[in-house]
């Protein structure tokens, strides 16, 4: 990235502010599917070659940088407003800091921009289909399919710490069906599965 913004930088605060490997392949989760919306947007844009990368490099590192405060300020005063005020220091583009601060509905800041809606529409979907991966014997993601995400989404006691109307919400900002939704952060997830550790083991056969 030619600003200096991008998702290598995005990775060294990540890991310099998250020590825990759950929360490092949920911020890593969300930005391959944050990552695969800015895609399809720099095409639908027109975007290509430095300006394309550096647009999807913006949802990329929002993905990553969304959650980077979360292990040292938990709480609803402090996340992300601590994490987004360093990123400020830092000089990071306010695009980012406006996604990271708009995901958090108690944060006051409204989802306006495209990056915004990305960001709020697979942050609780990623987490879910991680979850969705890891009840597999396989511990796959190739296995997960969207209408067995669909009905997990459907039992209460099955991942109940993820928000399930932030799912259904999130598509609907982004103007999808949940199942295209699904569909497609399954697919940005299946297709980088070795980096989020979810690649699974082949089962005996």
């Amino acid at each position: 990235m030619s600003d200096g913004f991008g998702r290598e930088q995005a990775l060294v605060l990540l890991e310099e502010w998250t020590m825990g490997e759950s929360l490092r392949k949920h911020g890593l989760a969300v930005s391959v599917c944050t990552e695969a919306y800015g895609v399809r947007e720099a095409s639908r844009l027109e975007l290509v070659g430095e300006a394309a990368a550096e647009f999807v490099g913006r949802y990329a590192s929002a993905g990553l940088l969304h959650d980077m405060d979360y292990e040292r300020h938990p709480t609803l005063e402090e996340h992300p407003f601590f994490g987004v005020a360093h990123l400020r220091e830092l000089g990071w583009p306010e695009e980012v800091l406006h996604a990271i601060l708009a995901h958090a509905d108690y944060s006051g800041t409204p989802r306006e921009s495209h990056l915004d809606k990305a960001l709020f529409a697979c942050d609780e979907l990623a987490g879910f289909l991680t979850a969705c991966a890891l009840v597999k014997p396989s511990k796959s993601i190739h296995e997960v399919e969207v209408a067995g995400v669909k009905k997990k989404m459907k039992d209460k006691a099955f991942a109940r710490a993820v928000k399930r109307e932030d799912i259904t919400d999130g598509a609907e900002l982004l103007g999808l069906s949940v199942e295209e939704h699904v569909g497609n952060c399954l697919r940005a997830m299946q297709a980088r599965a070795g980096e989020l550790g979810l690649e699974g083991h082949a089962s005996q056969g």
